[in-house]
């Protein structure tokens, strides 16, 4: 297990936790730099995995509703109109530039 242990980790990090830690062997040492290593990495990929999924919300669109809000503006204002790609997509916002369409 050591050897493995010792393959993964950062030797500078392993030193400093034994020195720290004075009934600590190098085994165990090495055993809380991997649990810390890991802690971290768990938390590194957390916080990257919640800017993707922020990336992937930001990006509101009309697909599959353009249609459905332009027989609304047909039916309340007796006119034809194509919802544009870079219409806002807030149904207040929209309903508000319906004549720009």
């Amino acid at each position: 297990m050591a050897a493995d242990t010792d393959s993964a980790v950062d030797a500078e990090l392993v030193a400093e936790i034994a020195a720290q830690l004075d009934d600590a062997s190098t085994d165990e040492a090495a055993a809380i730099a991997v649990a810390v290593g890991a802690h971290l990495t768990d938390r590194q990929r957390a916080a990257a995995a919640a800017v993707a999924a922020a990336a992937a919300d930001d990006g509101d669109s009309w697909d599959g509703k353009q249609w459905s809000f332009s027989g609304r503006v047909e039916a309340t204002q007796k006119r034809s109109v194509r919802v544009r790609s870079d219409a806002p997509t807030d149904p207040w916002s929209a309903a508000g530039r319906t004549e720009r369409f």
